[in-house]
């Protein structure tokens, strides 16, 4: 894994303004929002679709499968990573950060018009999870083009601050989505969302889709890009190039993958599910999760101007130290109360952890790559660890409490993933304060 000691630090041909730095920042971190509350919305209805899609006379093993197919979206991620990598490392970023919004949308919204298995039975959920399938291989795309998009638009000792947009985004996807699912649960009974109420959320997502649509076909691509272009250093094959030159970083981002997204997705979509099973009330858990992870996120960008300051290693270790320490009293507090207003506060400690997990590692993963296959290697790095420990964790962590009869039993998965997070971390040389690799 020697690659990443060398990178060389030749300064881009232009220096990007504050303006244009700014402008990629908002529709990274725009598009990013609307495409994570595309894929993720499904998250907050799975108690509700559970029962609708895949019946069973034990309502656990509907929610359990129900999060199975949540997790069935990532499978897709990497091959999604490779096919919108290639586009925007041969065809520019911004035209595959367009595609992906627009996929995503469409998939979405889709979601909203499927028939139920008691209208068209087994068709039901084949339907869902082949929609789930197109989800992941849109989202597969969007990440590491955004991170690229904006640290390629970013001053050098900026990118970190600016970047921590793009996590912002992505989190803030998760808000929003719990936010829409617990306005449209207050404002129809029970019934009616488990009749035509979980519709909603999804088909919400056709206009956000052409609002981002808007945002991002009016941006120019990036200079880095347009220099490779002219010089003509674009590669036939990225995803070769990267398994060639580049393996010791594409596994350093796997590491890094793991870790964040295993920590980070027990607070955005498990808690949801664990809350409820303990008796909370489920409009009460959906405002709680959207209040916590949105009150969360403004640390992000405190936490992107640290990993500015201090560099990506010191803001990373604290991170999974820290969920190393908090994993096990943050579950007992939850299993011990009946306050939601405890919960809310269990959250927003647990979430703020995220938010040093998530901003330092966009712009590390996109220094570790050249720019010729940079967009295919943070992708491609960051969807296999995404795969390993980001849709599972949710259904990883309720089959633990099903299986062991503990519900404190999600807590070790958590300290695991903080485990390779700061043994990955350890392995980085510290490249904040460079230039981008050319």
């Amino acid at each position: 894994m020697s690659e990443t000691t060398s990178h060389p630090s030749t300064e881009s041909p232009t220096v990007p303004s504050p303006a244009t730095a700014k402008r990629a920042a908002l529709a990274g971190g725009v598009g990013t929002l609307i495409e994570y509350y595309d894929f993720s919305v499904y998250a907050f209805l799975a108690v509700t679709i559970g029962p609708l899609f895949f019946p069973s006379g034990e309502p656990a093993v509907s929610v359990l499968v129900a999060l199975a197919v949540f997790g069935s979206g990532y499978v897709m991620r990497p091959i999604g990573g490779w096919f919108f990598g290639r586009l925007g490392d041969r065809r520019g970023r911004r035209s595959a950060l367009v595609v992906t919004v627009v996929a995503m949308g469409i998939c979405c919204g889709l979601l909203g018009l499927l028939p139920t298995y008691a209208s068209i039975g087994i068709a039901a959920p084949i339907l869902l999870v082949l929609l789930r399938l197109a989800q992941g291989f849109s989202a597969g795309g969007e990440i590491g083009g955004a991170a690229t998009y904006v640290a390629e638009s970013a001053p050098t000792k900026r990118r970190g601050f600016y970047g921590s947009v793009t996590a912002l985004g992505s989190t803030l996807g998760f808000a929003t989505s719990a936010a829409v699912v617990g306005l449209v649960s207050t404002l129809t009974t029970a019934e009616q969302m488990t009749s035509w109420g979980w519709r909603i959320p999804f088909l919400i997502s056709l206009p956000l889709a052409l609002l981002c649509l808007w945002v991002r076909v009016r941006l120019e691509d990036t200079d880095e890009f347009a220099e490779m272009a002219s010089k003509r250093e674009i590669v036939r094959s990225p995803l070769r190039q990267v398994i060639k030159e580049r393996p010791g970083s594409v596994a350093r981002v796997v590491g890094i993958a793991i870790a964040m997204n295993g920590s980070g997705y027990i607070g955005l979509t498990y808690f949801n599910v664990y809350l409820i099973d303990l008796g909370f009330d489920k409009q009460d858990v959906y405002w709680t999760s959207a209040i916590g992870i949105a009150l969360a996120c403004a640390t992000f960008p405190l936490a992107g101007a640290l990993a500015d300051r201090f560099g990506r290693r010191p803001v990373l270790l604290t991170a999974y130290i820290g969920y190393l320490v908090i994993a096990w009293p943050a579950f007992a507090i939850l299993g011990a109360t009946s306050s939601i207003v405890v919960v809310a506060l269990v959250y927003i400690v647990y979430m703020s952890f995220n938010g040093l997990a998530q901003v330092p590692a966009f712009p590390q993963f996109t220094e570790l790559f050249p720019r010729r296959m940079r967009y295919t290697g943070v992708a491609l790095g960051f969807n296999i660890g995404t795969i390993i420990a980001g849709g599972s964790a949710p259904y990883i962590a309720a089959q633990l409490v099903e299986s062991t009869g503990d519900p404190m039993a999600p807590a070790f998965w958590v300290m695991g993933v903080a485990l390779v997070g700061i043994v990955t971390v350890l392995t980085f040389r510290e490249t904040g304060r460079e230039r981008l690799p050319v």
